[in-house]
């Protein structure tokens, strides 16, 4: 079992991922890779469409993550992005990772208050 050198996480060695001399969980080298966009009006006119073509409404075809997101944001009316992190045991890396899909969802969105970021419903 090996450590990933980003996260910490535990990983199986046919899991592990050598990046730039590190190794990584998948997670974290999908991350460096590819890293989340939560503004990107392409990606949302994407996801909109084939949700709709999916019949998909709300939080339907979301992960429990995001669903688990969502509902606490909707519950607190807003949210800043430390106490969802805190309350939820998040990373910042995860949360960016499942606030992008919430966002291109219009289910959430995000703004500066303060230096702060926020989360609130769309």
């Amino acid at each position: 079992m090996l450590r990933c050198q980003r996260c910490g996480a535990n990983i199986p060695e046919s899991q592990a991922t050598n990046l730039e001399g590190k190794v990584l969980c998948e997670d974290c080298c999908f991350d460096l890779l590819n890293p989340p966009k939560a503004c990107d009006p392409l990606a949302v006119s994407s996801t909109l469409s084939i949700r709709k073509q999916l019949g998909q409404k709300g939080t339907d075809g979301l992960s429990q993550m995001q669903k688990l997101i969502y509902d606490t944001v909707v519950h607190r009316g807003e949210i800043s992005k430390d106490e969802l992190m805190s309350t939820l045991h998040l990373t910042p890396e995860s949360l960016e990772r499942e606030f992008a899909v919430l966002r291109h969802c219009e289910l959430l969105r995000a703004f500066k208050k303060d230096s702060k970021v926020y989360f609130v419903k769309y």
